[in-house]
């Protein structure tokens, strides 16, 4: 076990040096790098390089749900990595923002899903407030066992009331519009869809070949491609973290962050800690309903109950801990690690609750701040290894003394 422990802290210190240089290089440098990534990732569906691609389901449909999870997880790193909250029935307000897209664009109304989308956005928010305004009273425990309650409820009333479809859910929900013709019919050709096509690779062993047959149409929404919902998402995500960096440097972030170290002194030095928590709760809740929104939307096309269950929670929370709560970077990292890595490897599917348990455990021994810590954390574990070093050499002149 020694042994063990002395090589994960090995590769944590060797990692944590790759993030220190990172953060070292020039800004252009940076952003040039983030570009390059960038790029890599819209490119990667259509690239469908044999080591990543996932064998046994649909490569585009899975980084569907990598960007909706890793969407997902940010939202939620703003509660609990940001603001110090647990919240354990985030599942709630990604139900709600689907829920709020279905019942308006084709269960009880026929709204455009881009007059739709804020108005999910903003019921979700509403609801966090609703929720947060009676609750962030408490805290700790108290708080994580009425979330997990409100995560619940949403499913189980959502279950029970034919307004919203009852069990069997919402069907035929419409995709966001096309850009381009979209020409119906079971003889048409691919040529013919969006402004233009985009042929994907396929590998014979590792010599690529472009397959001119089955064409990405550009921005054409429907249930046969599910690429197109990919990069829609994917353009979301950036525009998310964009404003979640902005808010974190922020005197909103200040505040969130003194909340979550002490919350007694955040608040003798004059911070309205119950204001801040209350808008990390009604922000968090706007990024779920915007990611259930677009779920709602998705290829499928179809929502019920059983889409949202508790465990969804759980996995979000593995989520944010295992990418490094309070670092928006860790909490994409974890979202996609929990939704790729089982669909990579269907063999584990079926274990991937005790996998994610065995991971949490892990990292709570050998690395409990995450794979991609927040800056600050790794600062203060460069400080403490400063400290150590010179105490142990202290001890070492006193005993050739």
């Amino acid at each position: 076990m020694t042994a063990i422990s002395k090589s994960l802290q090995a590769v944590g210190s060797a990692w944590d040096g790759v993030l220190d240089r990172y953060a070292a290089l020039p800004k252009p440098l940076r952003l040039v790098i983030l570009a390059l990534i960038g790029i890599f990732f819209f490119a990667l569906p259509l690239l469908r390089p044999p080591i990543l691609t996932t064998t046994g389901s649909d490569f585009g449909g899975v980084m569907f749900s990598v960007a909706a999870f890793a969407l997902v997880s940010v939202g939620l790193n703003i509660v609990i990595g940001y603001a110090g909250l647990l919240d354990l029935g985030y599942v709630g307000f990604y139900a709600t923002g689907a829920y709020t897209t279905g019942v308006l664009t084709v269960y009880h109304g026929s709204w455009p899903f881009f007059l739709v989308l804020p108005v999910a956005i903003a019921v979700t928010m509403v609801t966090g407030v609703i929720l947060g305004a009676p609750t962030l009273r408490v805290r700790g425990d108290y708080l994580a066992i009425v979330t997990l309650g409100f995560g619940e409820i949403i499913r189980i009333s959502a279950k029970n009331i034919e307004w919203l479809g009852a069990a069997s859910g919402i069907k035929d929900i419409p995709h966001p519009p096309n850009i381009g013709p979209n020409p119906e019919g079971p003889f048409v050709d691919p040529s013919e869809r969006g402004l233009f096509q985009i042929p994907r690779l396929v590998w014979d062993g590792f010599v690529p070949h472009l397959d001119h047959d089955h064409p990405t149409s550009f921005l054409i929404f429907g249930s046969q491609d599910a690429i197109p919902y990919y990069w829609l998402l994917l353009i979301v995500l950036i525009l998310v973290i964009c404003g979640d960096r902005l808010v974190k440097n922020s005197r909103v972030g200040r505040a969130w962050e003194a909340t979550r170290e002490d919350e007694d002194a955040a608040e003798l030095m004059g911070v309205p800690t119950f204001r801040f928590k209350l808008m990390a709760f009604a922000l968090g809740a706007a990024i779920g309903g915007l990611s259930g929104s677009f779920l709602a939307s998705s290829q499928a096309g179809y929502i019920s109950p059983d889409s949202f269950p508790l465990l969804f929670s759980m996995l979000l929370v593995a989520a944010v801990v295992i990418g490094g709560a309070g670092n928006r970077w860790g909490a994409v990292l974890g979202g996609a690690l929990v939704v790729y890595l089982p669909e990579r490897f269907r063999e584990i599917n079926d274990y991937r609750y005790f996998l994610f348990g065995v991971a949490l455990t892990t990292l709570a021994v050998w690395r409990p701040e995450g794979l991609l810590p927040p800056g600050r954390t790794r600062r203060a574990k460069a400080a403490e290894a400063e400290i150590e070093a010179l105490e142990e050499g202290e001890l070492e002149e006193d005993a050739n003394a």
